[in-house]
């Protein structure tokens, strides 16, 4: 006999980010594809992760009690609203497992984070992609697009793959036209590289409402891409039902020796920060003036609109490809015409600017 069919919506999960250029070519020696942290994690995160190796062997029970103080403590929150996971995508997983199933919907920009409807697909759950403006959400029409069914609305602050953000009125405005029974998620993995002064940060909001949760992950700013922590800070009960339905022991050891240290180490964190905004406003500037156009970015990578049809992101990125340099295209053919650029050191990001340069000039 054979096995029940999984559920229905999973049929319509399809890949969000577009593979490798198919060139015969070695792999790329310039990865600005995924927006890692180039700068790797604080030398204190690397050394106490190396350490937590000599016990390997134990599993860490409950690594909340850990790292939620220590979270705590460093942004000023409330450790009891705190619990953590395998990256901030584990938590949005959870997210839509807890409050979304069949006859709902999650309200996303039609933009966002290209990921998110499959998490709301794997759960039998409707998707209302929301015109966007130019790539900033729609504040009216993510608004208009709520009815009974809705019950999460999701938004990146800021977007990605697109770095745009909105700012704290925007985000309150949002907020207080939804229903009292409607989630309102906060994306904000890319926070802590924001330099708008209207940007509000995603707690406030959590801690004025019951019904906002705010994620953030490990794996930008601090470096910690391949250790997968993420946290989420939410109303308790919300905290509770996440918490309860995610694997025995969700964090390795090492992951969280790391986490911790990162965390202390204020100073790399300050200096990635610094040394990504100028490079962010660096190469918005060379590419400018190269005539291409370069979204306005709050984040660690640029978008990038290749316009002219002979001169496309798809030729493009196969042109740097060729040259050892990945960068990122996407599924979704809002973005046919764009790539985007992770900030990477200073000599990777002249190399990406000097291929496109020679590829505008004719480049093959």
């Amino acid at each position: 006999m054979a096995i029940a069919r999984a559920k229905s919506g999973i049929d319509r999960i399809k890949p969000h980010m577009v593979g490798g250029a198919s060139v015969d070519v070695p792999p790329p020696a310039i990865l600005l594809n995924s927006n890692e942290s180039v700068f790797g994690p604080s030398p204190a995160a690397r050394a106490a992760a190396r350490a937590a190796i000599s016990n390997i062997e134990r599993y860490v029970e409950n690594p909340d009690r850990i790292l939620a103080p220590a979270i705590a403590a460093q942004f000023g929150l409330d450790a009891a609203r705190i619990t953590t996971g395998q990256g901030s995508d584990d938590l949005l997983a959870r997210l839509a497992r807890a409050y979304l199933g069949p006859g709902t919907e999650l309200i996303r920009s039609a933009n966002g984070y290209l990921k998110v409807p499959n998490y709301a697909y794997a759960n039998d759950a409707g998707v209302v992609s929301v015109a966007d403006d130019d790539f900033k959400p729609s504040v009216d029409r993510m608004i208009d697009a709520v009815t009974e069914r809705t019950r999460i609305v999701y938004l990146a602050n800021p977007e990605n793959p697109a770095g745009t953000y909105l700012n704290g009125s925007e985000l309150r405005r949002l907020h207080a036209a939804l229903p009292e029974n409607v989630l309102l998620i906060i994306d904000a993995a890319y926070e802590e590289y924001v330099d708008a002064a209207d940007y509000e940060p995603a707690h406030k909001l959590v801690e004025a409402a019951d019904n906002v949760v705010m994620c953030r992950t490990f794996s930008k700013i601090f470096g910690l891409a391949g250790a997968r922590v993420g946290w989420m800070y939410g109303p308790e009960d919300v905290v509770d039902s996440v918490r309860r339905i995610g694997l025995t022991f969700p964090v390795t050891s090492s992951s969280i020796a790391a986490a911790v240290a990162a965390l202390d180490d204020t100073a790399n964190t300050r200096f990635v920060r610094e040394t990504n905004l100028n490079s962010r406003k660096r190469l918005t500037a060379a590419l400018t003036e190269l005539g291409l156009r370069v979204v306005p970015s709050q984040a660690n990578f640029v978008l990038v609109h290749f316009r002219d049809p002979k001169r496309s992101a798809r030729a493009v990125d196969r042109y740097l490809r060729g040259q050892g340099i990945a960068v990122r295209r996407f599924a979704s053919p809002a973005y046919d015409e764009y790539i985007r650029i992770t900030i990477g050191h200073r000599h990777e990001l002249q190399a990406a600017q000097d291929g496109i340069a020679a590829f505008l000039d004719g480049g093959v």
